[in-house]
């Protein structure tokens, strides 16, 4: 009976999702991304995920007064809203259509990786709309394996890779350990690239400094480009105005190779970090602030101050 009751809730879940899409469907992308802005905007400081966006500001921008920070997290709530808006209707962008919403700068590299056959290791972080990077590299034709990690809901997680195929990314490994690394390998070694988020917490990394505060990092990409010898990509993501982007393919990080392929591995991971510390200085409020980058200690301190 529970195992039906619980089935039950997530489809209920995922037609209430459905139900949503439908009735904000025929609205222009452009007033969904607005909508949502202004929703997130005034909830998201009654949340309790808003002290933890404050909080990770304010280890980041140590120097930045109350006022600069509160004019931070307002426009963070808003673009959070907007990038939550536009998922469902990103299958309506075409990157590479006239008037296109998205400019892409450093296309060639992408280009230059088809042309040869090389396998990348694409890297970025949660920055504006991270979806919009999938979108270019996969609309580019470039054969990549995307990694995700699944809802715990199956229906829901079901939808939501039925949505991203929309805007063209068919080739998804589930983040699952040794199985989901094999995979990646196999997919590099076999001229195919992968595309990885490297800027949450991952508790079984390797701490670095993140804005001088150790923070556990995933070493994953570092490691894969350095065993597979294929480059290791950054690329970025920026919201110009509205639902509209420009997308960075920049050039690889050049990685150390040395006998000592855990002090390489660490090297990597910590210009990985700097590459995702740079775009937060640049647009401090286009990243994912509500993720606990930080260790839990430094969350729960900063209630005890605000207390006395």
């Amino acid at each position: 009976m529970a195992k039906f009751i619980k089935h039950l809730v997530w489809r209920l879940e995922v037609l209430a999702y459905d139900i949503v899409r439908l009735a904000l469907s025929p609205l222009s992308l452009d007033k969904i991304s607005a909508l949502f802005g202004r929703i997130f905007q005034w909830i998201g400081p009654k949340t309790s995920k808003h002290h933890i966006a404050k909080t990770g500001m304010r280890l980041a921008f140590p120097d930045a007064d109350d006022v600069q920070i509160e004019a931070w997290l307002s426009e963070s709530w808003n673009r959070m809203g907007r990038t939550f808006g536009e998922f469902p209707f990103l299958g309506r962008i075409r990157v590479f259509d006239e008037n296109s919403r998205v400019e892409v700068v450093g296309l060639e590299r992408l280009e230059q990786l088809k042309k040869d056959g090389q396998a990348a290791v694409l890297i970025s972080g949660h920055f504006a709309n991270w979806e919009i990077m999938a979108a270019v590299f996969s609309q580019a034709k470039l054969p990549v394996h995307v990694t995700y990690r699944p809802t715990n809901n199956p229906y829901f997680d079901k939808r939501i890779r039925q949505q991203r195929a929309r805007y063209g990314i068919e080739l998804m490994v589930a983040k699952s350990g040794a199985k989901g690394a094999k995979e990646l390998i196999h997919a590099l070694r076999n001229g195919r690239s992968i595309a990885l988020l490297n800027d949450q917490k991952f508790n079984e990394g390797i701490e670095i400094p993140f804005f001088g505060v150790g923070a556990m990092t995933a070493p994953g990409p570092t490691r894969l480009a350095i065993k597979t010898g294929a480059p290791l990509v950054p690329m970025s993501v920026v919201r110009t105005q509205g639902a509209n982007f420009r997308v960075t393919v920049h050039a690889p990080i050049q990685l150390d190779k040395t006998d000592d392929r855990n002090a390489d591995i660490r090297a990597g991971v910590i210009k990985v970090t700097t590459f995702v510390e740079d775009y937060i200085r640049q647009n401090p409020t286009d990243w994912f602030w509500v993720h606990r980058r930080w260790p839990k200690d430094l969350y729960r301190q900063a209630k005890v101050d605000k207390k006395t």
